[in-house]
């Protein structure tokens, strides 16, 4: 199975991007993505933006996961 978690484009150079979520960056290809652009939330795989994702719907997916962290968090401490 694989979670995919939105990411926020910070910078492009050529056919990479810098992603970043909550301040951790990488690098992903954007070759299968012709029109990403900085600012822009993408799904990567494998390396690759696959995806572009809506940004109102990227920031609700991160606050979900950050939630459902929370409560895992929660439940090891009982």
């Amino acid at each position: 199975m694989c979670l995919a978690i939105p990411s926020k484009i910070t910078k492009i150079d050529n056919q990479m991007a810098t992603i970043d979520v909550d301040g951790v960056q990488r690098e992903v290809s954007l070759l299968l993505l012709a029109d990403a652009q900085v600012g822009d939330y993408v799904i990567v795989h494998a390396g690759f933006a696959i995806q572009k994702v809506d940004e109102a719907a990227a920031k609700e997916t991160l606050k979900l996961l950050r939630e459902a962290l929370s409560l895992m968090g929660r439940r090891e401490g009982d």
